[in-house]
């Protein structure tokens, strides 16, 4: 009896242990539920509450300019062409040589021409001898007109034997007039005979480099139809800059605003210059109008060279060292004032009236209203948008392949 009552009391003192297992698991549910409500709510407030995109008023520097396309030819340069037809014999220079005013350059068959000026020298010759001839026909003439007219005066011969001299020695006067006449003529064709004969030699009218030939030894060149181009000389040290300007920035381009400019060989290289001409015809392409703005930049390196592409930058105003905000934080006022938003301490936003000056894309120059070290809201982020982010999702990457 007593070993029995003593596993009755056993049995009846765990029970209790037994049965408190629910209770506990229970109360670790209900703990865990209501700690996630609470961080649901933490999340759901955060999420709820406004959250700004701000940058602060920095010092820098700004420029403001307009961009255009353009190609890059020599300032100076002369096509040199043939003024007479012939065959082109030789082409003294190649290309890249480097010649001066008066060289040789090429030269066309002179046979033509050399026959013709030898038969002018003697047509002119001819004449010559004729005119001597008429000359000394001229002197016995006039000899013959003063015998006849004593004559007629000591009524020892008739005065139609005088009229009859007196008119012989007025024809050879004229003879001598028609044949100095023909002797101009003849010398005046000898002379451009003799200038066609040095046309056959093509000399440089400048100096420079040969950066082109055109025409080919031994072609016939015709120089009665056109003016045929045998070779080009340009003035490499000196390069002309031509842009293409809309016409919607063309009215803020002068002659003299400064510009800089990169070429697509060197991007890393500036080479700077001012406007020389901005040419009133324009140009258009695709239906786009477009105004050319010639640049003069010297090139001693010779770096530059004809055709290249090049990228340029009107520089219209440039401010150092001012305070600068970004353009997106600028809001349009009334009567067309300025603001920008402003977050103060403690999230208070403040609306604030602002003046300005060099403006882009990216910053804006402040004048008045703002102080270095002041935050201005640039943007909003969208609910659950991390901190500095835009508040949009970010783009997809391309699948590749």
């Amino acid at each position: 009896m007593l070993q029995r009552s003593g596993t009755e009391l056993g049995e009846t003192r765990l029970a209790p242990r037994r049965r408190r297992w629910p209770w506990l698991l229970l109360a670790g549910l209900l703990a865990g539920g209501g700690g996630s409500y609470a961080y649901l709510a933490r999340e759901r407030a955060g999420a709820e509450a406004p959250a700004f995109q701000t940058a602060s008023v920095e010092l820098g520097d700004i420029e403001t300019v307009v961009t255009a396309i353009a190609k890059l030819q020599p300032k100076n340069y002369v096509d040199v062409g043939t003024q007479v037809s012939g065959q082109l014999r030789v082409i003294h220079p190649d290309v890249g040589a480097v010649v001066k005013k008066g060289d040789l350059l090429a030269e066309i068959d002179p046979t033509v021409y050399q026959t013709r000026v030898a038969g002018d020298r003697a047509s002119l010759d001819n004449l010559r001898a004729q005119l001597a001839q008429a000359q000394a026909q001229l002197t016995l003439d006039r000899l013959r007109d003063e015998r006849a007219r004593q004559l007629l005066a000591n009524q020892s011969g008739s005065k139609d034997a005088a009229d009859a001299a007196t008119a012989t020695a007025r024809i050879s006067e004229a003879k001598i007039d028609a044949l100095k006449a023909q002797i101009a003529q003849t010398q005046a064709t000898l002379d451009g005979d003799l200038a066609n004969l040095g046309y056959t030699k093509i000399y440089a009218p400048m100096g420079g480099t040969v950066v082109s030939i055109t025409a080919r030894e031994g072609s016939t060149l015709n120089a009665n139809q056109s003016a045929p181009i045998v070779l080009r000389i340009a003035d490499l040290q000196t390069m002309t800059v031509t842009a293409q300007v809309a016409e919607g920035d063309i009215p803020r381009i002068q002659v003299g605003t400064p510009a800089y400019f990169s070429t697509l060989g060197l991007p890393d290289r500036r080479w700077e210059g001012t406007v020389r001409q901005v040419e009133p015809t324009p140009t258009i392409v695709n239906d786009v109008v477009l105004y050319n703005v010639l640049i003069d930049v010297p090139n001693d390196d010779l770096m530059l060279m004809t055709d290249m592409t090049a990228q340029v930058f009107f520089r219209l105003g440039e401010a150092k060292g001012v305070p600068l905000v970004p353009t997106a934080a600028l809001r349009a006022g009334r009567d067309g004032e300025k603001t920008v938003r402003v977050l103060g301490r403690g999230g208070a936003v403040e609306e604030r009236k602002v003046t300005t000056g060099l403006s882009n894309r990216s910053m804006t120059q402040i004048t008045g209203g703002l102080s270095v070290g002041d935050r201005v809201i640039t943007g909003t982020r969208g609910p659950g948008a991390a901190p500095g982010s835009g508040g949009g999702r970010p783009p997809m990457m391309p699948r590749l392949g």
